[in-house]
């Protein structure tokens, strides 16, 4: 498998999975047989430049999308200059945001045990949203709300964010470092774009 048919079968594969499509689906789609689309994922044969841009357009990508290597960016955000919004039970402070086929939101959480709607379930994400949840200091129990885990300093959980989730401290102020990926899915396949979910817009 020469270099660039693996970084355009890695680049096809996670975009479809991002959108929840099947390869039948996606091939239908772009008009191609799921068999041609089925090689160029294993990144076996050489797809044309007509069959790469059948691919985008179904992708709703441009086709450098499926040509080039992700890129890396580095970020740089001073303690100083942040501000931290309050919300129902604790305070956020976002720390970035990537976006690409989707969203990667970062933040810091301060929750509070005696705040008003600590431990209140927030409400689902959109489907396939995931929460990477790091505890900085403090013990506290998060998670789906109908299997919550409890946690202290040191401890990391990953869950699902499309179903309602709680956040509650257990030792007075807690910090938690929460990473959410939040898929962008394209019209028409059965999913919706989605904006800030802990430091503002739709919950």
């Amino acid at each position: 498998m020469s270099e660039g048919n693996a970084v355009v079968a890695r680049n096809v594969r996670l975009l479809r999975e991002q959108r929840g499509l099947s390869l039948a689906e996606l091939a239908r789609q772009a008009g191609l047989a799921k068999q041609t689309l089925s090689n160029l994922e294993q990144g076996a044969g050489n797809p044309t430049v007509d069959t790469l841009f059948s691919i985008a357009t179904a992708l709703g990508v441009p086709v450098t999308r499926l040509v080039a290597e992700r890129e890396q960016v580095m970020t740089v955000q001073r303690g100083d200059d942040v501000v931290w919004q309050r919300r129902a039970g604790y305070e956020s402070r976002s720390l970035d945001h990537v976006y690409g086929s989707g969203v990667i939101e970062n933040y810091l959480v301060r929750i509070s045990r005696d705040s008003e709607g600590a431990g209140k379930p927030s409400e689902p994400h959109p489907v396939g949203t995931l929460e990477h949840l790091y505890v900085i200091s403090g013990r506290v129990r998060v998670g789906p709300a109908d299997t919550p885990v409890e946690l202290s300093a040191g401890d990391f959980v990953r869950y699902p964010g499309d179903r309602p989730h709680v956040y509650e401290s257990l030792d007075g102020e807690s910090l938690v470092h929460i990473v959410v990926s939040v898929p962008r899915v394209q019209p028409g396949t059965g999913g919706t774009t989605v904006a800030r979910t802990h430091g503002g817009g739709r919950r």
